[in-house]
């Protein structure tokens, strides 16, 4: 990505990493929008820890600073299975917290992000799924722009896939 950086996170970022996602829940509390509370209240941080362990967390960074970050898996946890179902085909990669500094929202960060998760993966997933919660319509619209498909609704969380191409990796 032009002036951007990523690349995956390690322990030492666990704080830089949980920090970046409770600035955004705050943001996104402050405006009204009913996404990621729990991480106000530490909930999730063991889960922010473990997938870094995993190597599954990526950062993005402009001139040194990070700006965004999200997490990338071709294993389903938990949240995944209930959401999508158990997927035994294992053709999917699985997008979680995605996030970017509200400093920089607004300026395509988001679809860049997107756009380099199609383009550096190195398994040969066909598709890139994902949820958001659905009473967010802005943060819908911004998926359905970028190209993914809506596959409908679970406990108030909207799922999504997009095909990879087969040439990524």
């Amino acid at each position: 990505m032009k002036n951007l950086e990523v690349k995956k996170a390690s322990r030492g970022d666990v704080e830089y990493v949980i920090s970046l996602l409770k600035e955004v829940a705050q943001w996104l509390k402050s405006n009204e929008i009913k996404q990621w509370s729990y991480l106000l209240e530490g909930g999730e941080d063991e889960e922010i820890k473990k997938s870094i362990q995993q190597n599954d967390t990526y950062l993005v960074l402009q001139e040194g600073e990070l700006i965004a970050t999200f997490s990338l898996s071709s294993e389903q946890n938990e949240w995944d299975h209930h959401i999508f179902g158990k997927d035994t085909s294992s053709d999917s990669l699985y997008l979680h917290r995605l996030a970017v500094r509200p400093a920089y929202m607004n300026r395509g960060i988001g679809k860049r992000i997107l756009r380099w998760v199609e383009e550096n993966s190195q398994s040969k997933k066909q598709f890139l799924k994902l949820d958001c919660v659905a009473d967010n319509p802005r943060l819908n619209q911004f998926y359905r722009e970028s190209g993914f498909e809506y596959l409908g609704e679970t406990d108030n969380h909207c799922k999504y896939q997009k095909a990879l191409s087969v040439e990524a990796g």
